[in-house]
């Protein structure tokens, strides 16, 4: 049996807000690829942007999940969410340019899988657990890519295990004429790429904390639809802020210096209105009256 907690539903439905922010997650991935086209690598903040959307998107389907008598299970759910959606996202970017279409289906795939064991297996019995784990493995997949494409500036597979070639010289002895001959081999480099260099397990944690926190935080009598997507929204540009510095390794000092003013003015914003939000919820409660107890003989 479950108790459901009362959540807000808000203005705005939560199949509106998952259909914005799926689109505009995927659309902002494939906006990466203008780096490709045009041989610089300015653009890599919409994939920045691109996780924002899915993080504001996965904090309404937190909310709606986690409001089935889950306080517990807020982390529970973000950490299932980028567990699933880093192996749908690895898998996902074997696959060029139909990369970000491909990481969706297959993180819908195992997020259905999960939410089925959960339900029917480990009898949860949660109405909303499989669409709802569907649409958070998607949003950790959505989102780890986001941000790989920002700090790489790509969605391919091998520019996320690649950090650099060098060149490996041999003597190759002398040819018929006597001359001398050398043999140059191009040897990729391994250990100062994203994945490699474990910097794709720092962005494994940007976003998981950046999609658990904001319901977590604005949950209660007075919770707020707005509130906390502008919370998610915060946590997602204060999250979007660390992996443009990671971008000035690989990108540059010019498309990590776009992405780093791109985040803190986009952070700066969002926070200072769920500060004004904060604010104003609060003001609403100031003559709310305390909860009285009844026990014992009462």
């Amino acid at each position: 049996m479950t108790a459901k907690m009362e959540a807000s539903e808000g203005k705005m439905p939560h199949n509106k807000l998952m259909t914005y922010g799926l689109v505009i997650a995927v659309v902002g991935t494939y906006l990466t690829y203008l780096n490709v086209l045009t041989g610089i690598a300015v653009f890599s903040f919409f994939g920045g942007i691109a996780a924002v959307a899915a993080l504001w998107w996965g904090s309404d389907t937190i909310k709606h999940l986690c409001s089935y008598g889950l306080g517990t299970g807020v982390p529970s759910a973000g950490m299932i969410a980028f567990g699933s959606g880093a192996i749908a996202m690895i898998v996902g970017t074997k696959f060029g340019i139909a990369s970000p279409i491909v990481t969706v289906i297959l993180a819908a795939i195992l997020g259905a899988v999960i939410g089925y064991t959960a339900n029917n297996i480990i009898n949860m019995n949660i109405p909303v657990m499989i669409m709802s784990l569907m649409e958070l493995a998607v949003v950790g997949a959505l989102t780890m890519l986001g941000f790989a494409s920002m700090a790489t500036g790509s969605f391919e597979f091998n520019q996320l295990i690649i950090g650099s070639m060098s060149l490996s010289v041999e003597n190759a002895g002398a040819a018929a004429g006597g001359a001398q001959t050398f043999l140059v081999t191009a040897i990729p480099q391994y250990g100062n790429s994203l994945i490699g260099g474990a910097a794709l397990a720092v962005i494994f944690f940007l976003g998981a904390l950046a999609l658990q926190h904001p319901f977590n935080a604005c949950l209660g009598p007075n919770e707020s639809q707005d509130r906390t997507l502008m919370l998610a929204l915060s946590c997602g540009f204060l999250s979007m802020i660390v992996v443009a510095v990671i971008s000035l390794v690989f990108l540059g000092i010019l498309a990590g210096v776009i992405n780093l003013v791109i985040s803190l003015i986009a952070w700066f914003y969002c926070y200072k209105t769920y500060i004004d939000l904060s604010k104003r919820d609060a003001y609403a409660w100031l003559d709310s009256k305390p909860i009285i107890e009844v026990g014992g003989d009462q």
